[in-house]
């Protein structure tokens, strides 16, 4: 969908079909505006970026006031800019004079659903799929463009837990605040501690009490590394490989490189935790 393709100029000729016949399909929004309306400039730029962001979940309809004297009118337009809603051909929300961002988008919050839900239907699907990273980069993105919003942070942090990447889930979750720790936030902490304690196999509790014995035993930690890369503890398995790699660049010929760098593809490519593990070993071979 391109640029002007939910943007339009409202004249007589096609106000019926775009103010009315289009509101019966998605909301219109109109914008009552004209050129020495010095608030109308100041928040216009701002409908139109909305508009590109929400990428045709809304119409944007522009109606120049003086020479649509009459559709003004009829729409009980008594200040410049007015803002107005319209919904199954009726007006149903708006606001008159110029408004900051967030109270644009919290009217239109009411009214639409966040502009990320298409990126969250996809994420979901390729959850579902088996394609994690893909899955995670796509929630990773409508998270932090949605400015981090309660409903896409536990959005996000559920599909980590999905994923077993628990840790992540919990820095995730970090940023709700008091107030917002819901029922849905108190399932996903206790999913995270459910998690890890899954995650304490036998073979891994084995292996840590070995090496807690033996802090120096390089064989035992790379073992360890791959146990808890196993079961999605990234952070942890990686740690692990990156001690063994500052003591030993070219510990076992080399393999615990390998470990490392097929760990980090496991993650997936432009993960920031790949991205973080990366930078860490480049600034410890060079």
């Amino acid at each position: 969908m391109n640029a002007t393709a939910h943007i339009v100029e409202i004249d007589e000729s096609n106000a019926q079909q775009l103010l009315i016949e289009e509101s019966m399909t998605r909301p219109v929004i109109v914008d009552f505006w004209a050129d020495w309306c010095g608030p109308c400039k100041q928040l216009m730029p701002i409908l139109e970026k909305l508009a590109e962001e929400y990428q045709g979940a809304f119409l944007l309809a522009k109606v120049n006031a003086d020479e649509q004297q009459m559709l003004a009118q009829q729409l009980g337009v008594r200040s410049l800019p007015t803002v107005m809603v319209i919904k199954d051909g009726q007006p149903i929300d708006g606001f008159s004079g110029a408004q900051p961002e967030s109270a644009v988008r919290e009217m239109l919050d009411k009214h639409l659903p966040p502009p990320q839900a298409g990126a969250l239907a996809e994420a979901e699907q390729l959850l579902a799929d088996g394609d994690i990273p893909g899955a995670l980069a796509l929630y990773r993105s409508a998270w932090e463009e949605s400015g981090q919003k309660l409903e896409m942070t536990l959005a996000y942090a559920a599909a980590l837990v999905s994923a077993n990447r628990l840790d992540e889930a919990e820095t995730v979750l970090q940023g709700v605040r008091l107030a917002d720790q819901d029922a849905q936030y108190e399932q996903l902490m206790a999913q995270i501690e459910l998690g890890r304690e899954a995650a304490r196999s036998p073979e891994v509790e084995a292996l840590e009490a070995a090496l807690a014995a033996s802090p120096d035993d390089h064989a035992t930690r790379v073992k360890l590394a791959v146990q808890l890369s196993q079961v999605s503890q990234y952070r942890e398995a990686l740690e692990h490989l990156l001690t063994v790699l500052r003591a030993d660049k070219d510990f076992n010929n080399g393999e615990v490189r390998k470990v490392y760098l097929d760990t980090l593809a496991t993650i997936g490519k432009g993960d920031p935790l790949a991205a973080e593990y990366q930078r860490k070993l480049f600034s410890l071979m060079y």
